[in-house]
């Protein structure tokens, strides 16, 4: 089955309005990969509006990075999915491990934004992956299957609603990424449990991206992984000259 590669920047806390112009020389690089690989910028929320501006009618789209479980309420600070996709959002992350870690969000969390993406026409794409303690004691596939089966709904799920982004928490912004027959062990894993509760043809249509230090350098190794569908990138994404090697080495496999 054939999956477009998606490679999508975390921007996470940083940007101001003048980071924008990083933002229009991604869509600009990315222009000359249109169609053999999609690609996503998911900017801190105060950005959100103005980057989706910035880039439209690019290859480029925005995405943002939680949002509430329900659509309006009292819930100040928070940021529910209709306004993320007010603002100009195609997808929204949710279950990333620092959410998970910062915030205490469990997997019934996760699950029930996941909802609330799809409620507002939103792209969910759901982070699952172990801590370096749980790889150490031999459980990464046991955590990522669990993950998975607590964070995805039962309804609603098909490979144009959610992508799976694997993100082994010890490999996040440290430098380090698992070796490739790693990724493509819990990749795989994840790629059985998905047919096995969705059938073949949902679970073989969900893209699966892998997160975790990903950079220029290893850009190329990564994405010629098996079940590999594009990356999630942190640090990298920040910077044109960082994050556009991502995009043309996974371009590259299409």
């Amino acid at each position: 089955m054939t999956r477009t590669p998606l490679v999508a920047g975390n921007w996470k806390m940083n940007g101001l309005a003048g980071h924008l112009v990083e933002a229009q020389a991604i869509a600009a690089g990315a222009a000359v990969h249109a169609g053999a690989c999609e690609v996503m910028l998911c900017p801190p929320a105060t950005l959100l509006s103005r980057l989706a501006d910035a880039v439209s009618g690019t290859a480029v789209t925005a995405g943002g990075q939680d949002c509430h479980a329900n659509a309006t309420g009292a819930h100040t600070g928070d940021v529910a999915a209709p306004m993320l996709a007010d603002a100009g959002a195609r997808a929204v992350i949710l279950g990333h491990s620092e959410r998970r870690a910062d915030h205490g969000e469990t997997d019934a969390d996760v699950r029930a934004k996941v909802a609330a993406a799809h409620g507002a026409g939103l792209v969910a794409i759901v982070c699952v992956g172990e801590t370096e303690a749980q790889r150490d004691a031999g459980q990464a596939l046991d955590v990522v299957r669990s993950q998975l089966a607590g964070s995805l709904p039962d309804e609603g799920v098909s490979g144009a609603s959610v992508v799976v982004a694997y993100e082994p928490v010890w490999a996040i912004g440290t430098g380090r990424t698992p070796v490739e027959e790693d990724i493509a062990e819990v990749h795989g894993a994840m790629r059985a449990a998905l047919t096995a509760r969705y059938g073949a043809e949902t679970g073989g249509a969900i893209r699966l991206l892998y997160g975790g230090s990903v950079k220029a350098g290893n850009a190329v190794s990564i994405a010629g992984v098996a079940d590999v569908d594009g990356a999630l990138v942190g640090g990298a994404s920040l910077k044109a000259a960082d994050f556009l090697p991502i995009v043309e080495a996974f371009a590259a496999e299409r």
